[in-house]
């Protein structure tokens, strides 16, 4: 059933306060499809939200909000090495990790409890600690919006980068993923080279780590660093890590030769965004009820009853200053509405 003007506050993490034109939930493919066939859908702007983790409202959305409710984890196959999972879209992403963690199933344990539901996990190409979900995927299903057929996307058609995907450009607003199968080991080989992950089990005295001592390591940190979207509102890591050439990064490491980096192939350096922010002095700065993170710089907060176009404008002027101090274009990984 679709409504009209309804709150949306409990269902974005920043907790902004703002309304929906049309709002309706789909719990079934059925359910969507009918959705998708009245003719209130035809001439407005959809936005599909599962754990509405990864974006910012700015004011009301003149538009439909679709709340994706499908629920369900399954087994598709196996053999010696590997098992495939097929988890529908409106699953919490968490949910899935620890799915396969007591199942011992290998591949996802370093994106334990990032925010947001499965369905969004490959439109974002979502990424942590040395893994991607491009890794470990092996395709999805979606609607398509205008047809309401099911079209089913392998990993080489979802054209994945850097937090990218076909969902994010060219294919943007046609399509709406109803499940995500991914390939799992059976035989672990564990990927523990991020520094954070390597120094606390070394801290803890884990020498052969399991999946699960990955796992619990990775949420430690992550309590450690990020806050709770039950909490204090906000949408985890705001902007991208910045990607650059090996020349331009040589100039940098001139004046900052304690950059935080990451060599990458073809003469490409990752920079580490959170410590260009923190070293122009953003971190923990509050502005009546917002402002930056104490303890990570590339989450921006919503301390209770801001609005999206003061975090926004907040975020405006660091890009601004990142460019004037570091000559760093920054870009936002929350989608902006």
């Amino acid at each position: 059933m679709i409504q009209e003007n309804v709150n949306i506050q409990a269902y974005n993490t920043f907790g902004v306060d703002c309304t929906a034109k049309y709002f309706a939930r789909f719990r079934s493919i059925k359910d969507l499809q009918d959705i998708l066939a009245d003719p209130i859908i035809k001439s407005q702007e959809i936005l599909v939200l599962g754990g509405g983790s990864n974006l910012l409202f700015t004011k009301d959305f003149e538009g439909i909000v679709l709340k994706n409710e499908l629920i369900g984890i399954y087994k598709v196959k196996e053999d010696k090495d590997h098992v495939w999972v097929e988890a529908m879209a409106g699953e919490e992403w968490h949910n899935l990790v620890l799915f396969a963690i007591d199942n011992d199933f290998g591949g996802i344990e370093n994106l334990s409890l990032i925010p947001g539901s499965v369905g969004a996990a490959p439109m974002q190409n979502i990424g942590a600690y040395g893994v991607e979900i491009k890794d470990v995927f092996h395709e999805l299903e979606a609607i398509h919006i205008e047809t309401g057929e099911m079209v089913r996307f392998t990993k080489k058609r979802c054209k994945f980068g850097y937090r990218e995907s076909i969902f994010k450009h060219i294919l943007k607003g046609q399509y709406i993923i109803t499940s995500v199968t991914l390939k799992l080991t059976k035989n672990h080989d564990t990927n523990t080279t991020y520094g954070a992950i390597e120094k606390q089990l070394w801290e803890n005295n884990v020498k052969d780590p399991t999946i699960k001592h990955i796992s619990d390591t990775v949420i430690d940190i992550r309590k450690s660093k990020l806050p709770d979207p039950a909490l204090i509102g906000n949408s985890g890591s705001f902007f991208k890590n910045p990607v650059i050439s090996l020349s331009k990064f040589e100039k940098l490491l001139e004046k900052y030769p304690d950059i935080a980096h990451y060599k990458l192939p073809n003469q490409q350096i990752k920079l580490a965004a959170g410590w260009l922010i923190e070293q122009a002095g953003w971190k923990g700065k509050t502005f009546e009820n917002y402002g930056v993170h104490k303890n990570q710089a590339l989450v921006l907060v919503n301390y209770g009853g801001a609005e999206g176009k003061d975090i926004y404008n907040l975020s405006e002027e660091i890009l601004k200053d990142i460019k004037a101090k570091f000559n760093i274009v920054l870009e936002r990984e929350v989608n902006i509405y």
